[in-house]
């Protein structure tokens, strides 16, 4: 059986990320521009403001289930953010 591995880089060797996909990731790896609110179902409902209108993202049964949503959802974005800043060293050997 033989396996087959491809990849693909830019001229650059980095992927090329627009500036307005880094602009939108900026925003939601903020927390201050979440918030929760609660829905008449009783559920909880998250949200992120853009373009100074809040934005449905996902529901949930519990207040905190929605906050946890909500961190994961900003962890998510830092990463993406992290990462489009190209390659870094994790380890180098002797």
């Amino acid at each position: 059986m033989t396996f087959y591995y491809r990849t693909t880089t830019t001229s650059s060797g980095q992927p090329q990320v627009s500036e307005e996909t880094k602009a939108f990731w900026q925003h939601a790896a903020e927390k201050k521009n979440w918030r929760i609110v609660q829905l008449s179902n009783g559920y909880y409902q998250t949200e992120m403001c853009w373009d100074d209108d809040w934005k449905d993202v996902t529901r949930r049964g519990t207040l905190d289930e929605a906050e946890a949503a909500i961190d994961a959802s900003v962890n998510h974005y830092q990463t993406k953010l992290e990462f489009a800043k190209g390659p870094k060293v994790v380890k180098t050997f002797e």
